[in-house]
Order: structure tokens, then C-alpha cells, then sequence
């Protein structure tokens, strides 16, 4: 397991290819205790719509969540921080064709505007994650794949995390 030195707390991330490995590694967080408002996911529009495009599961409802209020989000930092503030922790990013539920979507909300091009390596690496890490993740969006995160709330939590995210054919987990 990979680390950082960073004085942010570190957060678990990995990559999951299709729906029922993102499913089971978004449970394992969900058996720990952690909530919806815990978990980070980032995905493309178009990942959204292959794999959860019904909504039908807790993953999947998250995911659409961002898509259905989000849809409307514009140029302005007033309107998006207004859509984090209606939806809570998910949005969509239509220029970028992205799906970002969690604490990165309220920091992606914080950048404004202008900030969204490169937005999402900079709200993982102000989430703790080294910026070559980011630019793997970022590439793994691109490519199809789902990123997730979480702050565990110790090691021993952070070794069973990526020892389950591995089970569930979880790749470039890092913490």
C-alpha cells in the first residue's frame, strides 16, 4: 500500500471497471459505517449512463442523483455553488462530460467556473492524493473506469479497505 507524507488526512482511492465491482467496493464502505456524504466518486457521463443509467442501486442512485439535479449547471460560481447546495454532494460537469458525487464535488464547487478544466486533479490533489496519482485517475475516468475514495478512520480500516477494493477487482489503489 502506497502512501503519502501530505498533512491532509489520507484518503483510500482505487478504480473499478464495471458496475458490480464499483457496487461491492461502494458496500464495503457502506458495512463500515460510512455515508453517502463519506464517499467520493468520480466517473465520466458516459460511464454513468452505461452502467447506471436506472438508478437501481445505492451506487447507481448516487450517480443519477448528480446527473438529474445537475444537469443544469453553468458558468457561474453562484449557480454551482447553489447545485451543491441543492443536491447536496453530487453534480455533473457538462463540459467535462463528468459525474462527481462527495467531498471533491463540493471542492470541484469551491474552484468556480474557471477552474473546472483542470478541476478534478486539482480537488484529488487537494484531497491528499500526490498529482501523479491524480493524472492516473484522471486518465482512468477518460478511459471508462470508476474512481472512489474514502478517509478511513484508521490503518488497520485503510489495510481491510484495499484488501476488499482488491477482491472486488479494485486497480490503482492507493492510499
Amino acid at each position: 500500500m502506497e502512501s503519502t507524507s501530505s498533512d491532509h488526512p489520507r484518503m483510500v482511492t482505487g478504480v473499478f471497471r464495471d458496475r458490480d465491482s464499483a457496487e461491492r467496493a461502494y458496500k464495503s464502505i457502506h458495512d463500515r459505517g460510512y455515508t453517502d456524504k463519506d464517499v467520493n466518486v468520480v466517473m465520466s457521463d458516459d460511464t454513468r449512463k452505461k452502467h447506471f443509467s436506472t438508478g437501481e442501486s445505492e451506487l447507481g442512485n448516487k450517480a443519477m442523483e448528480g446527473a438529474g439535479a445537475g444537469a443544469g449547471i453553468g458558468g457561474t460560481v453562484g449557480a454551482i455553488a447553489g447545485a451543491i447546495a441543492a443536491i447536496g454532494t453530487s453534480l455533473v460537469i457538462p463540459g467535462l462530460g463528468l459525474v462527481v458525487a462527495g467531498p471533491v464535488a463540493a471542492a470541484l464547487a469551491g474552484m468556480g467556473a474557471g477552474g473546472l478544466t483542470g478541476g478534478v486533479i486539482g480537488a484529488l490533489v487537494g484531497s491528499g492524493i500526490p498529482e501523479e496519482r491524480a493524472k492516473v485517475y484522471e486518465q482512468e475516468v477518460k478511459d471508462g473506469g470508476i474512481v472512489m475514495g474514502v478517509t478511513p478512520r484508521s490503518e488497520e480500516e485503510a489495510r481491510q479497505l484495499e484488501t476488499d477494493w482488491r477482491d472486488n477487482k479494485g486497480e490503482h489503489i492507493y492510499y
